[in-house]
């Protein structure tokens, strides 16, 4: 059997974390059970990581990097709204392959206000940050155009909530939304 590096364990970590967040939240997760998904003890998670939040931030920033990079990828070379369909058209593919990396994102927007309401305010500091990284990420294929970005932004949020709360995709809440803002064959009529 190969050793994995710490780095690439670390790598592990973030993943499980992850899909362990995405599923449970923030308050509803435990180091246990992370541990658990990647194989390793909860006092080697911490040699990885000096805590719960930690995890979670990382999970959050590979989270959003996932999602730059899929928008940055789609979006290469076009612009405008061939940029915009290409970017919806991607996104759309993530939802449906990578459900937890959706409700990663929406457990992230969750867990900031809990945050803030504790206190903490540099959990929410790095999550919008991480979140105008996306915003910046999209803006330029779209024109640099802050009405248009907007709109993409807006949609991809309501997409999210409407996948979150388990909307079937012959439901007449789709209808609205462009045909590359729908998960192709799941949310498509």
């Amino acid at each position: 059997m190969v050793r994995m590096s710490a780095e690439e364990r670390r790598e592990s970590v973030i993943r499980a974390a992850m899909t362990e967040f995405a599923l449970g939240g923030y308050h509803g997760t435990s180091t246990e059970a992370i541990a658990k998904r990647v194989g390793v003890s909860q006092p080697y998670l911490f040699r990885l990581f000096p805590g719960k939040k930690a995890i979670f931030l990382a999970a959050a920033e590979r989270c959003v990097e996932d999602t730059m990079r899929t928008f940055g990828q789609a979006a290469e070379g076009l612009h405008g709204e061939e940029a915009l369909h290409a970017m919806a058209n991607a996104y759309t593919k993530v939802i449906a392959d990578h459900p937890e990396q959706l409700l990663m994102q929406m457990q992230m927007y969750v867990a900031v206000g809990a945050a803030e309401k504790e206190g903490d305010h540099e959990f929410g500091a790095a999550v919008r940050d991480g979140w105008m990284r996306l915003w910046d990420t999209v803006h330029l294929p779209l024109g640099a155009d802050v009405n248009e970005t907007t709109t993409f932004m807006a949609y991809g949020m309501l997409v999210n909530c409407l996948v979150a709360m388990g909307f079937p995709p012959e439901h007449r809440v789709w209808e609205g939304l462009y045909p590359s803002a729908r998960a192709k064959g799941r949310l498509e009529h």
